[in-house]
């Protein structure tokens, strides 16, 4: 017997109701983002508020954000954050950033976001280099799909024993499950979930939030 529930409107929208404790500049972001072209790269407030939780579940002060597009997802992460706590936020769009930069300043957290323009691994190359492996408790991964895989091992060596690594998009749509879509985009999804699904290094869990959340937490 399927243990799963057919999410409808009606259904995400009480649980909307039920559970967000909405900051009004998320909420601003949120509109903004909304009216863009590409306003469904953006990830709902559940899932913002969700992933809020576990930066305070594992105690983070030091993150890392891979895919930033308008900010949403940086400016929750920030504001769970502790005095002192920081997220190096990486991506290559200065038009998408920069209304970021708007919101997480009227949110008063622009000091807690590092915001590294440029392609992501050499800015998590440089982290490395730079002796961060290990010091970092909490990773977020929302960007181009091909280089997930890439990202991930980054991120993995980055963070600290503990520290957790929330990977989005790892449903697609669904089309993951569909063996006809053979798009590059959902074989790199697919090729993430087999590989995160046999290493050894991490405990995983696969959750149906949003587009598909996977949570693997370095061991």
């Amino acid at each position: 017997m399927s243990r799963h529930l057919k999410l409808d409107d009606r259904l995400y929208d009480y649980i909307v109701d039920h559970s967000l404790r909405d900051h009004p500049v998320l909420a601003q972001l949120r509109k903004v983002t909304a009216g863009m072209k590409w306003g469904g790269m953006q990830i709902g407030p559940d899932q913002g508020q969700f992933m809020q939780l576990l930066v305070k579940l594992v105690g983070a002060r030091n993150c890392i954000e891979v895919g930033v597009f308008t900010g949403y997802s940086s400016l929750a992460v920030a504001l769970a954050l502790p005095p002192g706590g920081k997220i190096v936020a990486c991506d290559v769009s200065e038009e998408w950033t920069a209304i970021g930069r708007e919101h997480w300043k009227k949110a008063g957290v622009e000091d807690r976001i590092d915001l590294r323009l440029g392609p992501a691994t050499e800015t998590l190359d440089a982290l490395i280099a730079g002796g961060g492996a290990g010091k970092y408790d909490f990773a977020f991964i929302d960007a181009d799909k091909p280089s997930y895989l890439a990202y991930y091992e980054r991120c993995l060596k980055l963070l600290r024993a503990g520290g957790l690594i929330a990977i989005d998009n790892t449903l697609w749509s669904g089309d993951v499950a569909k063996p006809d879509k053979t798009d590059e985009n959902t074989v790199a999804i697919r090729a993430v979930n087999d590989a995160l699904h046999r290493d050894e290094r991490i405990d995983v869990a696969l959750l149906p939030v949003g587009d598909g959340v996977t949570l693997a937490r370095k061991r």
